[in-house]
């Protein structure tokens, strides 16, 4: 048997497949997260320049930008992941986002910034659904959730990276620097792609069975169906998907995600804004949303473990509950200190929600279809990613009192816990 480097790539010696993969995903996680939430720690910086002439309602729509480009990227991850297999995607997707973060170093205008921000959102389109679908293809099925959920962390790591640097720089040194050293580390992330082992699903679907069989036995996997997905190409990946018996889910889980990316974009984009407008200085602001990205990182890897035992559905609806309860007590300005505490379990619901929503998509399809499935969930889910910053820019600039700013997020967060509550279980044939 004769099976090309692609699939037998050597790993680093001492580190056994499953943890090279998993390290690989979630250091590109991680470099998600900082070019994610790096817009909104610089947002105050970029008001207050005065060569730049961008105001809150144009800062919102730069913001939108990133949501505009992770729609574009996501239906065509959903569209060319059965053609050219999740490996060769993510490559792509990372240099392209990188190339966005350095575009956006250089930006000097609105126009520029867009630019950049829209370049960004492209690539984490094409990345962020195939890294979910990469993963759960190399778990096994009772651990997807854990492994996609620990792979995520690395997102809530690079987001929380974002506001420490910001708290240690800003303002003394420009806030373009924020922006350089996040193209940095795509030079390390890079080489680990190029030496993963390509999707034994998409190995088996491309009539590679072989080879597919060789990753399997490295990872421990239990041999993959060999036949593909019938007409997974159709409709950009999405006839399948609206037919037996899974219009139902599909439909539940665009609203899901919908509410999920209205909050996560929304939330990074506006909250050390909102901070300050409650009162906060930036420092404070900042270490708070520092406190959210890292309550992000243990509610998530907490809530894989739970949702493995008891399944992703009932702590998705319990993360979007968490974020509404957390809303509403935040509306009320209580102490900083408690403030913090409210900070760190609102992670879980502000973003946890739509880290588990991606593994609740990702188990309840058929394995043949959860790549384009969790992809076409996202680009439309990004049409929130769209509103979530054009939203927090409205409320704060219209003059009602900060207290709305926090009404208006709990609002698609208790929408988002109805529809992941609404999502049936799936039928035998089906699962």
């Amino acid at each position: 048997m004769t099976v090309p480097s692609t699939a037998l790539r050597p790993q680093v010696r001492g580190i056994s497949a499953k943890t090279f993969m998993l390290l690989a995903a979630w250091i590109v996680a991680s470099l998600e997260g900082y070019d994610l939430a790096v817009y909104g720690v610089s947002v105050p910086a970029l008001l207050g320049d005065p060569s730049l002439g961008i105001d809150k309602a144009e800062a919102g729509s730069i913001g939108s930008m990133v949501g505009l480009g992770m729609l574009v990227g996501a239906a065509l991850a959903g569209a060319l992941v059965h053609r050219t297999g999740p490996r060769r995607l993510l490559v792509v997707g990372t240099t392209v986002f990188s190339l966005g973060m350095a575009l956006s170093a250089a930006a000097g205008d609105a126009t520029s910034w867009s630019a950049g921000r829209l370049v960004v959102g492209l690539g984490l389109g094409v990345v962020l659904p195939t890294l979910n679908a990469y993963v759960a293809d190399l778990s096994e099925p009772a651990h997807r959730s854990r492994n996609i959920t620990l792979m995520m962390s690395g997102y809530a790591a690079g987001a929380l990276v974002s506001p420490l640097l910001g708290t240690a720089l800003l303002p003394d040194v420009s806030y373009r620097w924020l922006y350089v050293i996040g193209v940095l580390p795509v030079f390390v992330a890079l080489p680990l792609l190029l030496r993963l082992p390509e999707s034994p699903f998409h190995l088996s679907r491309t009539g590679r069975a072989e080879q597919a069989r060789v990753v399997e036995e490295r990872l421990g996997l239990a041999p993959s169906d060999d036949r593909p997905a019938a007409d997974p190409g159709r409709w950009l990946g999405l006839r399948s998907l609206l037919t037996g018996g899974l219009a139902v889910p599909t439909v539940l889980f665009w609203a899901m995600s919908f509410c999920g990316l209205l909050l996560v974009f929304g939330i990074s984009t506006w909250l050390p804004s909102i901070m300050q407008a409650a009162g906060f200085s930036l420092g404070s602001a900042l270490l708070q949303t520092a406190a959210m990205w890292l309550g992000v990182g243990f509610g998530a890897i907490a809530g894989g473990r739970v949702a493995d035992a008891l399944g992703p559905k009932r702590v998705v609806i319990a993360a979007f509950l968490v974020g509404t309860l957390s809303l509403i007590a935040m509306s009320m300005r209580p102490p900083t200190p408690v403030m913090f505490v409210l900070m760190f379990v609102s992670g879980f619901g502000f973003i946890g929600s739509q880290i588990l929503g991606n593994a609740f998509i990702v188990t309840r399809y058929p394995d043949a279809l959860r790549g384009n499935g969790l992809a076409w969930a996202l680009s439309v889910g990004r049409f929130g990613a769209i509103a979530g910053p054009s939203l927090g820019a409205f409320v704060l600039g219209s003059g009602a009192g900060v207290e709305w700013a926090f009404y208006a997020f709990a609002v698609p967060a208790l929408v988002g816990a109805l529809a992941a509550g609404a999502v049936p279980r799936a039928r035998a044939a089906t699962a």
